[in-house]
Order: C-alpha cells, then sequence, then structure tokens
C-alpha cells in the first residue's frame, strides 16, 4: 500500500501533486482530487493509483476535447484528431464515446450547421460543400442527407448579386470576367455561371437605366 502524505497545489491552480511516501509520486487534476475525495493520510493500492491516473487521462483528454469544441462545432473526425495528438488511442474513444452521448458532438448536427453557416455567409456549390464536409470526415450518407435540397442557382445568384455590388461601372467584358472567376472558385457550373452573369448584367443595366430617368 502506498501512503499519501501531501497534495500540494501548483501555482496555477489547476493540477496537483500528489505526494506518496514523502516522494512526489504524480500530478492530477484538481477538479478530480476534490471530486473522489484524496486526502492526506490516505492509503492507495496500486490499482487505485492506476485508476486515478486514468481518471486524470480522461480529465485532460476531456477537457481538450470542450476546449476545442468551444469555438465551433466539430465533426467527430475533427475532435479525434485533435485528441489524438495529445493522447493514445484508448482515452481518445472513451472521451469520444461520452461527448457523442451527451450530443456535444453529432456528425448530422455538425453538417447542417456547416451548410448553413456557408449558405447564409459564403454560398458555394453543393459539390463544394460536399467535399468540404468529407474532409471533415463525415460519411457519404450524412453529407448527401444534409445537401439534399441544394439550389445551386439559388445560391450562385446571391454570391453573384454579393459580388456584383462591387463591379458597378465595369463594361461587359470586365465585369462578366470577375463574376466568372469568382462564381468558378465557389464551385458552381459554367452553365450557371453563364446564367447567373446574364441575369445581374441585365438586373445592373436595369438599374443604371431607372437612375438615369
Amino acid at each position: 500500500m502506498k501512503k499519501v502524505t501531501d497534495i500540494r497545489p501548483q501555482r496555477s491552480g489547476r493540477r496537483v501533486n500528489i505526494v506518496v511516501n514523502s516522494t512526489f509520486t504524480f500530478t492530477l487534476d484538481a477538479e478530480l482530487v476534490t471530486r473522489v475525495g484524496l486526502q492526506v493520510g490516505q492509503e492507495l493500492s496500486s490499482d487505485e493509483v492506476g485508476g486515478l491516473l486514468k481518471a486524470d487521462f480522461f480529465q485532460s483528454c476531456f477537457g481538450l476535447a470542450l476546449h476545442y469544441l468551444s469555438y465551433r462545432p466539430r465533426s467527430e473526425a475533427e475532435v479525434r484528431r485533435r485528441l489524438r495528438r495529445s493522447f493514445d488511442s484508448n482515452v481518445v474513444e472513451e472521451v469520444i464515446a461520452n461527448l457523442k452521448e451527451q450530443k456535444l458532438i453529432d456528425d448530422v448536427a455538425f453538417a447542417e450547421f456547416w451548410k448553413d453557416n456557408r449558405v447564409c455567409f459564403s454560398p458555394r456549390s453543393r459539390r463544394l460543400i460536399s467535399c468540404e464536409l468529407k474532409k471533415k470526415g463525415v460519411v457519404d450518407e450524412i453529407i448527401e442527407e444534409v445537401t439534399r435540397d441544394l439550389d445551386d442557382e439559388a445560391s450562385a445568384y446571391v454570391a453573384g448579386s454579393r459580388k456584383a455590388r462591387l463591379l458597378g461601372g465595369l463594361d461587359y467584358s470586365k465585369f462578366r470576367q470577375r463574376l466568372v472567376n469568382y462564381l468558378k472558385w465557389r464551385g458552381f457550373s459554367y452553365e450557371i455561371i453563364k446564367h447567373i452573369i446574364d441575369r445581374l448584367w441585365q438586373e445592373q443595366s436595369s438599374c443604371q437605366q431607372s437612375c438615369l430617368r
């Protein structure tokens, strides 16, 4: 048996040094120490020490996952890749399972978030959004489900309209070339790009004529 002879908080306050038999032995998360009620004078078996260290790894890994998720929703694959940079696979998979159980990671919800964000703030083609989700590790079935109703022509019109506002005063050739490059970069097909450019040029010309009356 090992006897805890001192528990010393580190300067940060987030971790504590555990002294066993008057020798510094390991560190633990301060919250974990409080939760398990570890006290000076307590005797620990080797299995109990191993259990504390395993729980500490889980706590640290889980905390990193929550921090990573605090910036924006993430796919399961994104979270797994990030955690594996710092922790072994076993603890990572335990944390992933816990996060999924608590609905803190959900690939359907993530894919919906990603799609809606793109549609509202940075319209691009269904194909390009699907490619982005695939790179995030989302499976094909979910990608198909959440992108099924996307309308490339409507998205191209929104994206093109925003860009066209910055192109006032250009002749048709420059207006067209700028929009072709812009909409092509956003993944739209040539047929859709041509139709949208013709529509936007006609709208802009009509607006200019109205202003001159």
